[in-house]
């Protein structure tokens, strides 16, 4: 599993791997919380939580032992952009701690996931996530882990079209992740009960049943 393509190239792959570029030996902590950071993203995804977890703080005790508020930053990014990808906010409260000394880019982005899209410099955003904001759709994000973080920054904005759950869903679906492939689904059933549509709703409670493992 890679670090999620969502960041961006000016993000945190270049920060972790800066010194691949140079004859130097690159120092342990890179590769290794880039490893941390790449589990932590996969067990999330998966709905392994305790393992997740671990990885969550492996990656930020790594990047904490450079004592660059930068690096660190940006790890509680990853880590923030994921849970939004399965709709969980919780306010990204490592971020927020270092939010004054991260950089704009960086708090442009935190805005972008929370949904606080009111005065967002677009141009400060990951080339790919620049259009949602002006568009309001995520349908031409490319990469599946950006295009489920888009889903979930414009859930929390408000600005989600409803046609997109379905793409939401099946994104999930494709890669394989249950934790946010379940949400998907349980927004999806929720807006096929408001509108009375029970053979939608039966579906949606059947794929819930197989993907959860109680079917």
């Amino acid at each position: 599993m890679r670090i999620p393509a969502f960041l961006g190239a000016a993000l945190i792959a270049v920060s972790l791997l800066a010194a691949c570029a140079s004859k130097a030996p690159v120092p342990a902590w890179q590769p290794d919380a880039k490893d941390a950071l790449d589990g932590f993203t996969d067990d999330y995804l998966r709905g392994n939580t305790g393992a997740a977890n671990a990885q969550f703080a492996k990656a930020r005790r790594e990047t904490t032992s450079t004592g660059r508020t930068d690096l660190v930053a940006q790890v509680e990014l990853v880590r923030c952009a994921t849970l939004a990808a399965g709709l969980e906010f919780d306010e990204c409260p490592g971020f927020a701690a270092l939010a004054g000394d991260a950089t704009p880019q960086q708090r442009a982005y935190a805005a972008y996931i929370g949904g606080r899209w009111e005065g967002l410099d677009a141009g400060l955003l990951p080339e790919q996530h620049r259009p949602v904001v002006s568009t309001g759709s995520m349908a031409a994000v490319g990469d599946p882990l950006a295009r489920l973080v888009a889903a979930g920054a414009l859930f929390k904005a408000g600005r989600l079209r409803p046609q997109e759950i379905g793409l939401a869903s099946e994104t999930a679906s494709g890669q394989g992740w249950r934790r946010p492939l379940l949400t998907w689904l349980g927004v999806a059933a929720q807006r096929a009960e408001a509108a009375g549509d029970t053979a939608a709703l039966e579906g949606l409670r059947r794929r819930i049943a197989l993907a959860s493992g109680t079917r």
